[in-house]
């Protein structure tokens, strides 16, 4: 596990950042080709999947569609394009907690959140809120532990999108910061051409909370099939008994 995080670092370099729809096509033509027959089989526990800045469920729906596959209750979030928070950031994420609480009620087992990116931050506080309710949380190029958005290339795609900056003040990020109570995977990649890797690290020291590194591209990360099938082994962790990934395990 490495946990090498604290500042400074920049974001990514010119280049990553220039190969990422090259790198993410290919992640995607792979995944196609992916062979699950040798993935663990879910047990039916509901998955809640949250899209990164200025997506939506169409660039998810792959790793929804794999979800169901194994055999879990796959669940976009329902918000459409997801352009950022609106308003005060705490009852926005309030009103969105109730709002995946209320998707996944009818079902008995407490859910697993994966978040892309942006989608992340929402998964992990939404764990915060709900931690009755949450079985794991698993972030993908996630940069929760930034220091306000130096370390990415999104902050021009956020004022597009949502029409100002991200209110990130010194109190906010060490919100962000802190590791939720329940299972917390991030996985990252140290060829990532959008967030630097090192805001993605989980701190050292935590039991319940794990890094895990993968070769891939921010942009096609959700499609690559090195991170599907992490997320297959972490989604088939026994409720109450999550162990660490073991880097074997998905040769197993």
């Amino acid at each position: 596990m490495n946990t090498l995080r604290d500042p400074p670092f920049g974001a990514p370099s010119l280049s990553l950042l220039g190969l990422e729809p090259l790198r993410a096509a290919l992640e995607f033509a792979s995944m196609r080709f992916m062979d699950h027959a040798a993935l663990p089989v879910g047990d039916g526990h509901p998955v809640v999947i949250f899209p990164g800045l200025a997506t939506d469920r169409i660039s998810t729906g792959p790793m929804k569609t794999f979800c169901e596959r194994l055999g879990y209750a796959g669940y976009d979030w329902g918000r459409g394009l997801n352009t950022g928070p609106h308003g005060n950031v705490d009852e926005w994420l309030d009103e969105l907690a109730a709002h995946v609480r209320a998707m996944t009620r009818k079902h008995k087992k407490r859910m697993s959140l994966v978040g892309w990116s942006l989608g992340g931050i929402y998964a992990r506080e939404i764990a915060k809120k709900l931690p009755g309710g949450v079985r794991q949380v698993i972030t993908i190029g996630t940069p929760f532990a930034g220091t306000g958005g130096d370390e990415t290339h999104v902050g021009w795609l956020y004022r597009l999108v949502n029409g100002h900056n991200p209110a990130l003040d010194a109190q906010l990020m060490r919100r962000l910061r802190t590791t939720p109570s329940v299972p917390t995977t991030s996985i990252y990649s140290r060829t990532d051409g959008i967030v630097a890797w090192q805001a993605c690290l989980e701190r050292a020291g935590c039991d319940h909370a794990e890094n895990i590194e993968v070769d891939g591209s921010h942009c096609g990360m959700g499609w690559n099939p090195k991170v599907l099938a992490v997320i297959a082994d972490r989604l088939r962790q026994p409720e109450g008994a999550w162990r660490p990934y073991e880097v074997l395990a998905i040769n197993q």
